[in-house]
């Protein structure tokens, strides 16, 4: 069940919008590079949003994309300084928060309203961040892996000031070079998935991800969540199933005050389930975009 903490664990080892081509009428570009995130838009048809995790490209939905990508309008989501990915230009505060008003105003400036919105991890906070500031950008939502508060993970009690002194210490040694990158337990559980982790995590600038983890470990939106009024499927891995009853707790704990939540357990998967489980992953998604 702590395969959404294990990657937060293991690190202790002014956007320029297109507006006046949208006003016009013209197309998106198909790449778009703002202060905090790129954007690309791909194909036709209804809008997906696809937001990777912490330190992920977008090719951590390669697989999906292929399923989806002949009839949907792919929109994908890069955080600047990620998986190869040139750091942004701005300071680093308040990163999640501006990443996620860069995308806002990137769909409204291109005026796609209510599109479906994926996100892995870190990008699963931020889709339930979209919904509730800017619920206009933001139809339903499907949540893989991740939850309201990672602080649930340390303890029935943990609020974001006690978890912020321990992931400040990550942060430093990220950014130090005192912790060295490696692939912590319940990411994968493949060899293959774990190479592709562990090279997204070495190509990444660690100032970016120092800040974004602290970022997402210390936000806590369950007091957001019964103003969410999107369709909400939320899918959790349960690698063993011996662990199952443990997750299905967590995961009903931690969702219990959105009203439109449907969860969904995956088992025989660690934290990357689209990587582990790509078949299911691909069928779930399916089903969520009908």
């Amino acid at each position: 069940m702590l395969r959404t903490s294990a990657l937060v664990m293991s690190l202790l080892a002014a956007s320029t919008l297109d507006r006046g081509a949208s006003a016009h009428g013209q197309p998106a570009p198909a790449e778009q590079r703002l202060s905090r995130i790129t954007i690309r838009s791909v194909g036709q048809g209804s809008p997906v949003v696809l937001i990777p995790g912490l330190a992920s490209p977008p090719a951590v939905f390669d697989d999906v994309r292929t399923k989806i990508g002949a009839s949907h309008r792919l929109i994908i989501v890069q955080m600047n300084g990620f998986a190869g990915s040139a750091a942004g230009s701005v300071p680093l505060e308040n990163l999640l928060p501006g990443a996620v008003d860069e995308l806002a105003g990137w769909l409204a400036a291109n005026r796609v309203q209510k599109p479906a919105v994926i996100g892995h991890s870190m990008g699963g906070l931020m889709t339930l961040m979209l919904a509730r500031k800017h619920p206009e950008a933001a139809g339903k939502l499907m949540i893989v892996d991740a939850l309201p508060f990672y602080g649930m993970l340390f303890g029935p009690s943990a609020t974001p000031d006690a978890v912020r002194p321990v992931v400040e210490q990550m942060r430093a040694g990220l950014v130090a070079g005192t912790a060295p990158p490696q692939v912590p337990p319940h990411m994968s559980n493949s060899d293959a998935g774990k190479d592709k982790i562990l090279g997204w995590l070495k190509s990444s600038d660690p100032k970016t991800v120092g800040e974004a983890l602290v970022e997402d470990a210390t936000t806590d939106v369950r007091p957001d969540l019964p103003a969410i009024t999107q369709p909400v499927t939320v899918l959790y891995a349960v690698s063993d199933p011996a662990n199952k009853a443990m997750a299905d707790r967590l995961y009903s704990e931690a969702y219990k005050a959105l009203p439109n939540a449907k969860l969904v357990p995956v088992e025989g998967s660690e934290h990357f389930i689209m990587l582990d489980q790509p078949g299911r992953f691909d069928q779930e998604v399916e089903t969520f975009l009908r």
